[in-house]
């Protein structure tokens, strides 16, 4: 019997199990940058402010200036951020401001409530500014849904990866942002995550395969675990089933998931995770276990705007200079340090 339990197309934004909301896979050509960190190019017929298709290789998305998401709020569940090309900046109500890219994460828990922006700033004024980014919505037990919210900063210096040579010399490459595996261990998540208890069972996995390669993922901790395995390059036989690019293969996570590249080789997206197995409510950028909760949620941020906006713009950037740091609530400093030198990371994962 196939461990392939359901394959399904991929849209814009990606079906998910509890505890995952969705998913999104954002990729993006943009063009040389201009004095404001937007695109050198005209912005005549996008539907500015609202640009979510592709034109001419990229999108607006919310931002009229700058590519992204100004100013918005989120409560009650977590975003994961995986970073894989270009910069993202990002500022919050809690005063709180970061630039990321280049394979780092963030991971914020928004519960009890936060405004936030996530900028694309086109930092090459002569060159490729390409932006590829996973953006993991993961929702918060009710016990945890009013923490107080908190991001935590993965670089990807600290992130590790294993690497894998098969019988025939082909290699995959496993990189950890979650969950463990062959021993290797990422940095923590917020401590409030429902991935910060072991028996939740998550695990976030990206594999790099190259063409031809064959591999085994390892079945989860425990039987009760969903696994999707989101292929959205190349293609692959999972258990000798083929998936195209833009599939998603649900399979069993009890057993070993056999894998076969194909001819142009695969990149997969591996998300795991026990289910949190309770109400989901949600409502735009709030997502709570009752409709009476998303209710007080929007009473709440029109009476105290989750703290308000401590910027003088919906947008901000933070300049030209492609150099990587968060700059924390508490006004903890930190940057990614290379491979093998502690940086900050363990520290704000305890606080």
């Amino acid at each position: 019997m196939s461990i392939v339990l359901q394959t399904v197309p991929l849209g814009f934004q990606w079906a998910t199990a509890d505890p995952f909301l969705f998913c999104v896979h954002h990729l993006d050509f943009y063009p040389a940058g201009n004095a404001e960190f937007g695109p050198q190019a005209s912005l005549a017929g996008r539907s500015i402010g609202n640009d979510f298709e592709p034109k001419d290789g990229w999108r607006m998305y919310h931002g009229s200036t700058v590519p992204g998401f100004p100013e918005h709020p989120h409560r009650g569940f977590e975003t994961i951020t995986f970073a894989r090309k270009g910069f993202i900046d990002h500022s919050d109500s809690m005063g709180a401001t970061a630039r990321f890219g280049r394979g780092d994460v963030q991971w914020m828990t928004a519960g009890a409530g936060v405004v936030h922006c996530e900028m694309f700033p086109l930092l090459s004024p002569s060159g490729d500014n390409t932006v590829e980014l996973f953006q993991i919505w993961m929702n918060l037990p009710a016990a945890d849904k009013m923490v107080e919210p908190h991001f935590t900063m993965l670089w990807n210096e600290a992130i590790p990866s294993h690497r894998h040579v098969d019988d025939a010399g082909l290699a995959t490459t496993v990189t950890v942002i979650a969950g463990t595996f062959d021993g290797l261990v990422p940095p923590a998540p917020p401590p409030a995550s429902w991935a910060s208890r072991a028996e939740a069972d998550v695990a976030i996995w990206h594999v790099v395969m190259e063409p031809g390669a064959t591999f085994e993922l390892p079945r989860a901790a425990g039987d009760d675990a969903t696994r999707v395995l989101y292929v959205f390059e190349g293609s692959a036989h999972v258990d000798g089933e083929f998936a195209a690019k833009d599939t998603g293969v649900v399979v069993d996570a009890a057993e070993v998931a056999p894998i076969e590249a194909g001819p142009q080789g695969v990149e997969i997206l591996m998300l795991q995770a026990r289910p949190i197995g309770e109400p989901v409510a949600q409502y735009g950028p709030f997502v709570m276990n009752t409709r009476e909760e998303i209710e007080q949620a929007f009473r709440d941020y029109r009476e105290t705007g989750f703290g308000g906006w401590p910027w003088d713009r919906p947008d901000p950037v933070h300049g030209p200079v492609p150099a990587r740091f968060a700059r924390h609530a508490n006004g903890r400093e930190e940057a990614p340090q290379p491979a093998g030198v502690a940086s900050g990371t363990a520290a704000a994962a305890a606080e």
